[in-house]
């Protein structure tokens, strides 16, 4: 294992040893080796190792008790995070309910335009897998949808070509890592005439483009997604609630 900042080696331990329990050198059930001997191992300090497997139980991979070491878990089947108005199962949920076709799938580098809109590092690498989605295969597209993939979770590519859900649950099923948060940002913006045209509206309508981006509990960034939606077929709605003492 590589270890470059000091202050990184306890992300670095908890990647090496997440990989080794989805590739299954610690199965379900089994225990993890105890932190003297992952001290050796890793030849870090005690409190690096407690770091690591702090991330481990917060992915919901492992659980640790006092006098019986780190046992492997099963990974629960609703895992869920949660805002004020939105929630992860409630992403699933749209993503299910409407057919994602993929029409392109290749590596990008970030060029100025895409970064600016994005908020991608300029120059980097990303797997881009762009389509749209439908309600059915003969209806009106609902939206066009970009993913903006870390290449680190490239892999994940050569499932789409059979896959119509949404793609991060993909990426934390194959690499066992788990997403913390998504951050959402909605704004207006005029189609082009293309996009209009592949959307069934008029050229210069407003549009509603939401873009989320999901971040892992190593606070690396998974995933980027951009949907635009003709203004007449979206709404967003919340209801905000006064806390009192």
């Amino acid at each position: 294992m590589s270890v470059t900042h000091p202050e990184h080696r306890y992300l670095q331990v908890a990647r090496t040893l997440r990989k080794e329990i989805v590739d299954g050198v610690y199965p379900v059930g089994s225990q993890l080796p105890t932190e003297h001997e992952l001290c050796e191992r890793f030849a870090v300090s005690r409190f690096t190792i407690r770091e690591a497997l702090r991330r481990l139980r917060e992915d919901n991979l492992v659980t640790s008790r006092p006098r019986a070491g780190t046992l492997v878990v099963p990974r629960p089947s609703g895992n869920t995070y949660a805002q004020d108005v939105m929630s992860i199962d409630d992403l699933l949920a749209f993503a299910a309910g409407a057919q994602f076709t993929v029409e392109s799938n290749a590596t990008v580098t970030v060029d100025a335009e895409l970064a600016e809109r994005t908020r991608l590092a300029l120059g980097s690498e990303w797997l881009a897998v762009t389509g749209y989605r439908q309600a059915d295969t003969n209806s009106t597209p609902i939206c066009r949808t970009e993913y903006y993939i870390n290449r680190a979770f490239a892999a994940v590519g050569r499932l789409l070509p059979r896959h119509t859900g949404p793609i991060f649950p993909l990426i934390e099923d194959l690499f066992g890592v788990s997403v913390v948060e998504v951050h959402q940002e909605i704004a207006a913006v005029v189609l082009p005439a293309e996009l209009a045209h592949r959307l069934g509206v008029e050229p210069g309508s407003a549009a509603l483009q939401m873009q989320r981006t999901y971040t892992t509990s190593d606070g690396e960034v998974a995933q980027v997604t951009v949907n635009t939606h003709p203004s007449a077929r979206y709404r967003h709605s919340m209801t905000m609630r006064r806390v009192r003492d």
